[in-house]
């Protein structure tokens, strides 16, 4: 089957995919969902910091909707990663490791987010998806994004 008639066939046909790249798929997707912790984290924390000068725990677990013991359990979690630190009774802070990772998932929603804009989804729907989104996204999709976004 050339390149040309793979994308001919009917939008919902099933396609027989090879074991090993169904498997590959899956397992690309649990690594996905392993890491969305860490980054919706890191992402909050940075805007905080950016838009009211520091990151407390009430105010992540109000933004991810949460209870504080969650933000708790996983700040300790970030902090053993080396992307946080904090010290009691303080706000927490980036590592430059959490940052690099923060101004990377921005740039990604913010691709995200444009491409579904650029469909016609209105901003509430692309925000909403993009968060879902662009935790999946492989960096082959992202640059297809970006290509078309910028031929427009």
């Amino acid at each position: 089957m050339t390149k040309l008639q793979s994308h001919a066939r009917e939008p919902f046909e099933a396609v027989d995919r090879a074991p090993e790249a169904q498997a590959e798929g899956f397992a690309t997707v649990r690594q996905a969902h392993g890491s969305e912790m860490a980054e919706d984290y890191v992402e909050l924390i940075a805007e905080l910091i950016e838009t009211r000068g520091e990151a407390r725990p009430v105010e992540i677990a109000e933004r991810l909707g949460v209870k504080p013991p969650t933000v708790t359990k996983n700040l300790s979690r970030l902090k053993a990663a080396g992307l946080v630190r904090r010290e009691p009774y303080r706000a927490i802070f980036l590592t430059d490791a959490g940052q690099d990772l923060a101004e990377t998932c921005r740039r990604r929603h913010r691709i995200v987010v444009a491409f579904l804009l650029s469909l016609g989804i209105d901003e509430e729907t692309a925000e909403r998806d993009a968060e879902g989104i662009e935790h999946h996204v492989s960096t082959t999709t992202l640059e297809a994004f970006e290509r078309q976004l910028t031929q427009k």
